[in-house]
């Protein structure tokens, strides 16, 4: 090889590494902090109308980068915040959909890089046993993202053939890490296990155990576990005095208090509203 060959294949070598390193310092410079803004947001609003900027910039970047972990986790993690913001502002229908097939494509792409998620068979077993802890941000913003679109489904055949995804995935998370994201494995299993009968598998008890389990590892400060504890379990058991309580709990709980959980805990203290008005019990 000539000496301007090697030269030229050095240069082009450079420029992809130079690349390479570019959109992971704009990654970790640019879109978490950004990303990382919307969850901290308590003007749900604003949210609605402002975070369309973000998200085109994420698209952008990933058009280019398709298969960066960090960009896809940092997606994943945005429209989750945004599909949930979008239920609150009022939105229509249909811009619920778009922006929760977006959101299943980045997850998708995301659990992609872990385990082959739609093979659903013995394989998908196998090769979740073969993740360790290290894997568990990818598998449960993946996983989440899935859930995001399925909870947009309506009960869809396609929609439940992920949902055993999510199911198996968040399992496996448990295993690994049951305190990730304030114990937010644990919240799952609680809403799931209490609208699925015990001869399937769930029921009440193991519902409460799992959201016992979420509100201590959350420390109560992740609201969405208290309105899920209402919504799903004390209703299912007809409890009025513990659904009243969290959702008291719920409304009285300073948001400034956990900056982190800022944009869900607002959802969450306008979902008890709602929840507390409708006069379930009456």
């Amino acid at each position: 090889m000539s000496h301007g060959k090697i030269f030229s294949w050095t240069v082009l070598t450079l420029t992809v590494f130079l690349l390479s390193s570019c959109a992971r310092l704009i990654t970790h410079n640019v879109v978490e902090p950004a990303v990382a803004n919307i969850q901290q947001q308590t003007d749900i609003e604003l949210v609605c109308e402002g975070a369309p900027a973000y998200l085109l910039m994420v698209d952008s970047m990933l058009t280019s980068h398709p298969r960066d972990e960090g960009l896809l986790r940092m997606a994943s993690q945005a429209y989750i915040g945004y599909v949930g913001a979008l239920g609150q502002c009022g939105a229509p229908p249909a811009k619920i959909r778009t922006n929760t097939d977006k959101t299943k494509l980045y997850a998708g792409r995301l659990l992609e890089e872990k385990i082959h998620w739609q093979t659903r068979g013995f394989e998908l077993d196998q090769e979740l046993a073969e993740c360790d802890r290290s894997d568990v941000p990818e598998l449960f913003w993946g996983s989440f993202g899935l859930l995001t679109w399925i909870q947009q489904q309506g009960g869809s055949p396609a929609s439940m053939a992920d949902l055993v995804v999510v199911e198996k995935t968040m399992q496996r998370i448990l295993e690994l890490d049951e305190k990730y994201q304030a114990g937010a494995a644990h919240l799952f299993f609680g809403g799931y296990y209490a609208t699925k009968p015990e001869f399937l598998g769930g029921g009440p008890k193991k519902a409460r155990y799992h959201l016992e389990k979420a509100l201590l590892l959350s420390q109560h400060q992740f609201l969405l576990c208290q309105v899920t504890y209402a919504r799903t379990y004390a209703r299912l058991t007809f409890d009025q005095e513990l659904h009243d309580r969290l959702l008291k709990e719920v409304l009285s709980f300073p948001i400034e208090s956990a900056p982190q959980y800022a944009l869900s805990n607002r959802i969450a203290q306008k979902e008890a509203e709602k929840l507390l008005d409708e006069g379930y019990f009456d």
